[in-house]
């Protein structure tokens, strides 16, 4: 007799809510319970249905690391997009997709979605970081389900996985303010990418949401590279009469180039100047003194982006935009000074 839904259950140990989940490929089940699943199901020779996650009609997806400027998208960021990699590799393995990873640099969204065509892909998950509008609406329209990683956009009809970028600087600022800040400056990209837009909005929200009263010189506009962030600030540190008790780095790499440049100019951290940043790199927790930051849950995202994919490549394309955004974590280290 054929196996049951309710045989894979009782055998591992699960409701048969949760075996209906796994081999529909709906989220909302531990990748390890998934896996568990899916390998009983395949050892009982379920046969019901040909949406079994790991079987091999589930094809090739395909990861698109696009680098348009390499502002952002570059060596220093190696780290947090091998995150991204990690959890892509993870969920492709439980949805039972090959995953490819092609890079691009300096190319135009014309021409990488011409490399793709024919390509034998069910899908493509995009790195979203440094593409524009209309990048994102010439990749979006591809003939495959894409989902677009580590950016967001209201107003566009496509798939889209990110971190909350307003609620976490929100969270980051209300722990300077916690500490006895209220001269809290804000060291930005110069670089116009979304992400960074969305920093830019969420700290001014912030600002206004806490009563601060933020001074035009204690704001920073630098370049997003570890060198050209030391660089920008160590000149605009000369040029400034009096800085703040703190300060928000929109990211990490800037956060190690402000570092260098403030004690540069004989001032400690957090002592004279308490530094916060966004995106926990592992060299965050390691430096002195340790930075404290917002964590963004990489793997996370690159599981759920796939989560998302296959589930499109499954249901097609008819389905509405779903855009999910995922909260930060604060990790405290020793970067602040706690005011009188």
């Amino acid at each position: 007799m054929a196996a049951r839904i309710k045989d894979i259950a009782k055998r591992a140990n699960v409701s048969e809510a949760t075996v209906s989940l796994v081999l529909n490929q709906k989220p909302g089940v531990k990748n390890s319970t998934r896996e568990r699943v899916l390998q009983i199901a395949r050892e009982m020779n379920y046969g019901a249905t040909q949406r079994i996650a790991l079987n091999t009609s589930a094809g090739t997806v395909r990861f698109l690391q696009i680098a348009m400027h390499g502002h952002t998208v570059n060596r220093d960021h190696n780290v947090f997009i091998a995150d991204y990699i990690d959890g892509l590799t993870q969920a492709a393995k439980t949805h039972g997709h090959k995953l490819e990873i092609s890079s691009f640099r300096g190319d135009t969204a014309a021409n990488i979605a011409g490399s793709i065509l024919d390509s034998g892909i069910k899908g493509a998950v995009v790195l979203g970081t440094e593409l524009s509008i209309d990048d994102i609406n010439t990749l979006g329209r591809l003939k495959i389900p894409v989902v677009f990683l580590d950016t967001y956009h209201d107003f566009l009809p496509f798939d889209f996985v990110d971190m909350n970028n307003k609620d976490s600087v929100y969270t980051i600022i209300e722990h300077l303010v916690d500490h006895g800040h209220r001269e809290i400056g804000f060291v930005r990209s110069a670089v116009d990418t979304h992400n960074f837009q969305l920093r830019d909005t969420g700290f001014w929200e912030a600002v206004q949401a806490l009563d601060l009263d933020i001074k035009d010189r204690h704001v920073f506009t630098v370049d997003s590279t570890l060198d050209g962030a030391y660089r920008d600030m160590h000149e605009q540190i000369l040029n400034r009469s009096k800085l703040p008790t703190a300060l928000f780095c929109t990211n990490d790499i800037i956060a190690y180039g402000a570092i260098r440049a403030i004690r540069e100019h004989n001032l400690q951290i957090p002592n004279d100047i308490s530094i916060v940043a966004f995106d926990d790199l592992p060299a965050s927790a390691v430096m002195v003194p340790p930075l404290t930051t917002i964590r963004v849950q990489k793997r996370v995202m690159g599981e759920l982006a796939v989560q998302l994919l296959s589930r499109r490549i499954g249901n097609g394309a008819d389905a509405p935009p779903t855009k999910i955004q995922v909260g930060g974590q604060l990790i405290v280290r020793s970067s602040v000074k706690k005011l009188a």
